[in-house]
């Protein structure tokens, strides 16, 4: 094969790729059941690993501050998403991936929307969505308010908390386009 031959294949791929993502992007998938949690805003359902849209909840290896004791926040946060959810059908909608190819969706246990509960909480902030119901939580003073912590965000960069695909980039376009062609 030329390099001719290997650019072109890998400008299909990436070409393909990016329709794929499209058309993702035009296609709500809304799933339902019990979910496992994985840390304050990351469940599987189904077999899809999701989001949870507009939040960001502190990670689990996170510690914050409170009363000038430190404490396992991120632990605390998985716990307030397990209690939600146990024992529940939660369903999650949504169509946008992020860049871990993890479904962004809205998750709901009955009329209750999860990501907004959690920020209500204090157990994750407001990430796009939910401004007003972080703004009574800090007032309030619960969860993370109730002391000192790093925002999740500046916390997974200065401990380099970012999660990798270890399987490559050709394998996740590859998947993006079976789960594509698997509706």
């Amino acid at each position: 094969m030329s390099l001719v031959d290997l650019a072109l294949t890998l400008l299909l791929l990436v070409g393909i790729a990016l329709l794929v993502d499209r058309f993702q992007r035009l296609s709500t998938r809304t799933l339902d059941g019990t979910v496992t949690v994985h840390d304050g805003d990351t469940i599987t359902l189904a077999g899809e690993r999701i989001r949870i849209r507009g939040i960001d909840a502190p990670e689990l290896r996170q510690s914050c501050t409170r009363d000038g004791h430190p404490y396992d926040c991120g632990r605390k946060a998985l716990r307030a998403l397990v209690q939600m959810v146990k024992g529940h059908t939660v369903v999650c909608e949504g169509h946008e991936r992020d860049r871990y190819d993890r479904l962004l969706a809205q998750c709901m246990v009955g009329d209750q929307d999860i990501g907004l509960a959690m920020v209500e909480a204090g157990w994750a902030m407001a990430y796009g969505d939910y401004d007003a119901a972080e703004a009574q939580a800090r007032r309030g003073r619960v969860g993370i308010w109730a002391g000192g912590f790093d925002a999740p965000r500046a916390w997974r960069e200065a401990h380099e908390e970012e999660e990798v695909f270890p399987d490559g980039i050709l394998t996740n376009i590859i998947r993006r386009i079976r789960r594509w062609f698997a509706g």
